[in-house]
């Protein structure tokens, strides 16, 4: 310190007196508050204050006022306190001591403000940071969802093969086998300036929702049609639609989710704004909108759908909705003011009859007819079924398929079935499989499977015995209708006895039968007990069955034989006139599948026999006395 000292008075030449060791520690508190503040520092105050000079001074009172200066920051302070210089330099060392705890106070705080500052600082930046994630994507991911979705990918990947009914579906109009009629009418009704909502009748696996969705492509874009490129078509199964009471949810039309309970978009639900959930109605909008089992809906949720084809629009409503509320976004706004637009064609599928829908359904479509598959278009589809599989069938497969399924989807399962028994019976693996007739009646043992008709026609002829015709969810049937007469043990008390599973109509057809044959013939049944049964106990609800009982009847009470190889229709009416029954088409096709020659229909049926129709003799008749040349053996 000495050093120093000798040091910086040398500078001017100037020799320390006496008072040295009060230099000593003057120069000490100097060097303190330039190791506090730094030298620089000190320096530039120094200069400031314009007391270098005074520093450099070799007495001890100047060099203390320079300190005072220094640590006041004043200038303008002129000379010391009135005290003895031991006294006042311990003063100005308590001075320095303060302003330097103070300082390092002060450092220490600005520290923890600058660390706090950083802190919130980095925070800020990751709250930046998650928000830019979640605007790009709305589920945040992290190592959990990821290897979640990882899992689900890996699952994607697994694959044991397409479905194999979906690889024999038609693929084209072209493909449909036995409903040229029906699809020629479905795309004329489609293909117009103007198309049309539309009805599909028919049993089950004939082709209804494919001839639906391959319309669609064949009308999409053509000219003279609304439908472009891009139509949609929309399929559900009216079987799983139901409506809701609550109005909670609709996935046919469309609901508003509240935002108290339903659970509307969390933005939304927060300002307590519903939010409105589309339907399919709205994604039909331009195209189809395809129901499977349209009979099946709900009967409420029909007249809301009716409601919707009318206005072309769907409209909501909610409770929640305040239309002088700013903050709903103008897209809900326009929902709840305007609706949305439902501009679509609906075709709605069914195996129900044409009585069992809505009439207010049916008065708004057009109605198209699907036929039941024939044995000859049922060998057809196994033969082209086998072809897409690669396979080789003998000659008797299609017709044992023929015998045992009347739809294409069922062919095609049994042709499946006995195509997996071929494969496992294989010793080993060969380019193209044989499935026989063996595979075939073994497939129909594990399936229970039943012929769908079989060859009731004989070359005979029997007493009582006839083949009447009758026909239950588009598929038509022979019924063996056979009668016999005692005579009453005491006259005019006899009885008559039916089947007590045949419907209620058809009893009626007893009854007009028992006054026909009065009027025919002067015979009261009253006179015999008779017993008329329809073999295997089918249920025939309508009057169709009422010319055979009327002449199994007369034949059983005039022992006249009847042809084993003729089946009648025909309602009879207490007159004796022949009227006109529904499903003609069916029951032609039963009565030929069944290997009878000749038909009896009424005459005002003869319009509904398909055009190019052969291989039955089909006879129109008025009146029940012209039936008898073609059924009585004699």
């Amino acid at each position: 310190m000495k050093q120093d000292l000798v040091k910086r008075g040398s500078k001017k030449g100037l020799p320390y007196d006496k008072d040295s060791q009060l230099h000593q520690k003057i120069e000490s508190l100097y060097k303190r508050l330039e190791n506090t503040y730094g030298e620089v520092e000190i320096k530039r105050r120094a200069n400031k204050i314009q007391v270098a000079d005074l520093l450099d001074s070799r007495k001890v009172e100047d060099r203390m006022l320079a300190l005072h200066r220094l640590i006041k920051k004043d200038m303008t302070l002129e000379r010391l306190p009135e005290e003895d210089l031991p006294a006042a330099l311990e003063r100005l060392e308590e001075m320095v001591v303060e302003d330097c705890a103070r300082r390092e106070i002060e450092a220490a705080l600005q520290q923890r403000i600058q660390e706090r500052v950083e802190e919130r600082y980095n925070e800020y930046l990751r709250e930046i940071e998650v928000q830019i994630l979640k605007e790009a994507n709305n589920t945040p991911e992290n190592a959990q969802t990821l290897k979640k979705y990882a899992q689900l990918e890996k699952l994607e990947r697994k694959r044991l093969n397409c479905s194999v009914l979906d690889l024999l579906r038609p693929s084209s109009l072209e493909d449909i086998v036995g409903q040229e009629q029906a699809v020629c009418a479905l795309i004329a009704k489609l293909n117009t300036p103007y198309p049309q909502h539309i009805l599909l009748y028919g049993p089950p696996g004939v082709g209804k929702t494919t001839c639906a969705r391959l319309a669609l492509e064949m009308v999409r874009g053509k000219d003279g049609n609304p439908f472009t490129d891009d139509a949609p078509f929309i399929e559900v199964d009216g079987s799983t639609l139901r409506w809701d009471p609550r109005e909670a949810t609709n996935p046919l039309l469309g609901s508003v989710h509240d935002p108290i309970y339903q659970g509307a978009r969390r933005d939304l639900a927060e300002q307590g704004i519903p939010e409105p959930k589309l339907g399919l109605v709205s994604d039909a909008h331009g195209g189809i909108l395809f129901i499977d089992e349209i009979g099946e809906m709900d009967l409420t949720l029909q007249n809301k759908l009716l409601k919707v084809l009318e206005d072309k629009r769907v409209h909501f409503d909610s409770a929640y909705y305040d239309p002088s509320d700013e903050r709903i976004p103008r897209y809900i706004k326009q929902i709840f003011e305007q609706g949305v637009p439902a501009d679509f064609i609906l075709i709605g599928a069914t195996s129900r009859s044409r009585e069992e829908i809505n009439p207010a359904f049916r008065s708004r479509c057009m109605e198209v007819f699907f036929q039941p598959l024939s044995p000859e278009q049922i060998r057809e589809i196994a033969r082209k079924s086998a072809a897409k599989l690669g396979i080789d069938i003998e000659d008797e497969v299609p017709r044992l398929i023929s015998e045992y399924t009347s739809d294409g989807r069922g062919a095609n399962k049994l042709l499946v079935d006995a195509f997996g028994m071929a494969i496992n019976q294989k010793r080993r693996r060969a380019q193209r499989f044989v499935v026989s007739g063996t595979h075939i009646r073994e497939a129909v043992q594990n399936s229970r499977l039943v012929p769908q008709q079989n060859q009731l026609a004989r070359d005979t002829s029997e007493i009582g015995k006839i083949f009447g015709l009758g026909a239950c969810g588009f598929q038509g049937s022979v019924l063996e209708l056979e009668a016999v007469v005692f005579p009453a043990e005491k006259k005019g008390q006899g009885s008559i006895r039916f089947n007590d599973t045949a419907g209620s109509m058809t009893r009626d057809s007893v009854f007009n039968a028992a006054s026909v044959l009065r009027k025919e013939t002067g015979e009261r049944l009253h006179n015999y007990d008779l017993h008329i049964n329809i073999v295997g106990g089918g249920r025939v609800d309508g009057p169709s069955a009422g010319t055979a009982i009327y002449l199994a009847t007369l034949s059983a009470i005039q022992d006249r034989p009847v042809r084993q190889d003729v089946a009648v229709t025909g309602e009879l009416s207490i007159q004796g006139r022949i009227r006109a029954v529904g499903a003609i088409n069916e029951k032609i096709l039963a009565a030929r599948q069944a290997g009878m020659r000749t038909l009896l229909i009424p005459k005002e049926n003869i319009k509904d026999i398909p055009c190019g129709f052969t291989g039955l003799n089909i006879v129109g008749i008025e009146n029940i006395n012209e039936a008898y040349h073609h059924v009585f053996a004699s």
